[in-house]
């Protein structure tokens, strides 16, 4: 019976990249679920706002004293409760650390493999969220904030593990590859805060919910799952192609380049920086409106949203109905945020990634454009049709991005390159929400109508979006000079250990898709569907 894999060299361990080359009986559809395990599980980042209430209600009876306490007294502090702005920059923490973490790391997990990377970022992930419960149970502010770095790591490791492993099995499919990686990111959060949410109720005690538990539990689950989909990765021996696939011929104009960019030559180039401000920009004005998504909807409709506008209903039952039908876009950003990501991708094996970028910057102006006018002619319904359609361009963004690297800098070196690249996420997380915020609280310091106060923020989103258009614009094939030599290729994949020749490439990962490859596609088909199924049940809520 043939291996499925390749033989390991002598003296390989079981997390180097050389026991990850796949053998002859290999299929490459068998990737996918195994980064769709890992960015299922990191994606609950987004579903983390879920925690913030009920870790601000942990402590029975506070001190009195507690209403004066300041920032660095609410550190240490095992008598007071925390406040929701003091827990909220755990999710700043886990952005910021995440691009910062790609990018210190990425360089080396083109040489470790996909095993070895995603097997840490379990460790850091799903190990960091335990150690998270145990700091929320012993109520040390400053503990949860040290763990948070911890989870960060594994949020950069495990969101770039599967980029380079894709991209080489993929080169017919390159958007279409990432997309379906990319969409568990997005969808992490319909399956992960629903299940937290039921955690939290089920060892709830005394009426109070029990986050520390929820989080040790998630952490456990987001461990073995992890684990594996690390496990699961092969990697595409060098020179390795689909069968009656012949690559696209260069003359001199594509997008596409048949050579490679070093990591350590990419950051002199106009394009890495053309396409940092791409990503920059669409990010900035898409993680904008989810930052502020449910109170835009309540300040721009309040009433509008209720069934006959609320009449004879009293102001507290009103406001409290109004909360629970803005809560039902959340569901539906999620939804979009995920499913965004594998249409536009896709779509970009068809149009080019430039021209769907072009699609993104063109049709998100004209929709931040219309949204003050769809809130001042009380048009709730297209008001939400358009936040969901830049919401999917949002996602779709991030699962385009890995490809059109691949396309312009070569694919030898496209993940490292990629975590380079995201460092434009942890900018934009941070400038975008603190912008919206700002906005908004000045206008109504000025006396600005609670109706109005976001349209200039749009305004600005849009002028945003316009200076990405022309970035997008100015990007332009990598010129030869940039281009790694014979040989510097050579010693770059020299550095991965790899022994196979040619002839075994070519007879490399020719398996079927079999009963194996359904089960993982249901392994984590089946939980995606569930969030799915969540997300449009909340949304319904809207219509």
């Amino acid at each position: 019976m043939v291996s499925t894999y390749a033989e390991a060299p002598t003296g390989a361990r079981l997390l180097d990249r050389d026991r990850t080359i796949a053998g002859p009986n290999f299929n490459r559809w068998f990737v996918p679920p195994a980064a769709l395990c890992i960015h299922l599980c990191i994606g609950m980042a987004y579903g983390f706002s879920v925690f913030w209430l009920p870790m601000t209600k942990l402590v029975a009876n506070p001190d009195a004293s507690c209403a004066q306490q300041g920032f660095v007294a609410a550190l240490f502090t095992t008598s007071c409760n925390w406040t929701v702005p003091s827990v909220t920059p755990i999710f700043e923490i886990f952005i910021a650390v995440l691009g910062i973490s790609a990018a210190i790391w990425g360089g080396w997990l083109e040489h470790a493999g996909p095993r070895k990377a995603g097997f840490i970022a379990a460790l850091c992930w799903g190990g960091g969220l335990v150690l998270a419960g145990v700091a929320v149970m012993v109520h040390q502010l400053w503990l949860l904030y040290v763990i948070a770095v911890i989870c960060g790591v594994g949020q950069g490791l495990g969101y770039i593990t599967p980029v380079s492993t894709l991209i080489k099995w993929f080169p017919d499919r390159r958007g279409l590859a990432t997309g379906l990686a990319i969409m568990g990111y997005g969808g992490g959060a319909m399956i992960g805060a629903p299940l937290a949410v039921w955690l939290m109720a089920r060892f709830a005690t005394d009426g109070m919910q029990n986050a520390a538990m929820a989080l040790i539990i998630l952490g456990v689950v987001y461990f073995v799952v992890m684990s594996v989909g690390a496990f699961g990765f092969r990697v595409a021996p060098t020179g390795w192609k689909p069968t009656g696939w012949t690559p696209p011929v260069d003359d001199g104009k594509a997008m596409i380049t048949t050579g490679h960019v070093h990591l350590d030559r990419v950051l002199k180039t106009p394009q890495f920086w053309l396409i940092w401000m791409v990503l920059f920009l669409n990010v900035t004005a898409g993680i904008s409106v989810i930052s502020m998504a449910s109170p835009m909807l309540q300040d721009m409709f309040g009433t509008h949203l209720l069934s006959g506008d609320g009449a004879g209903m009293d102001p507290g039952a009103q406001k409290a109905a109004i909360v629970a039908a803005a809560a039902g876009l959340v569901g539906l950003i999620s939804l979009f945020n995920s499913l965004g990501r594998i249409f536009w991708a896709s779509l970009s094996d068809r149009i080019g990634r430039k021209n769907t970028y072009y699609c993104f910057f063109v049709l998100g102006i004209v929709l931040y454009v219309l949204l003050p006018t769809w809130g001042q002619l009380v048009i709730p319904g297209l008001f939400v049709l358009s936040i969901c359609v830049i919401l999917s361009m949002y996602g779709g963004g991030f699962a385009t991005v890995p490809a059109y690297l691949a396309d312009i800098f070569g694919t030898q070196m496209v993940g490292a390159i990629h975590g380079r690249l995201i460092t434009a996420w942890s900018a934009a997380g941070v400038i975008g929400p603190s912008l919206i915020a700002y906005m908004r609280q000045y206008q109504l310091d000025h006396g600005v109508a609670q109706a109005l106060v976001y349209n200039r923020t749009l305004y600005i989103m849009a002028g945003l979006l316009f200076v990405g258009l022309i970035c997008n614009f100015l990007v332009r094939p990598i010129a030869d000079h940039h281009l790694m030599s014979d040989e510097e290729l050579a010693s770059e994949r020299a550095l991965q250990r790899e022994t196979l020749s040619k002839a075994d490439a070519a007879g490399a990962a020719r398996g079927s898709f079999g009963i194996g490859g359904a089960l993982a596609w249901l392994g984590v088909g089946v939980p995606f569907l569930i969030g799915v199924w969540i997300a449009i049940a909340k949304g319904a809520a809207l219509f």
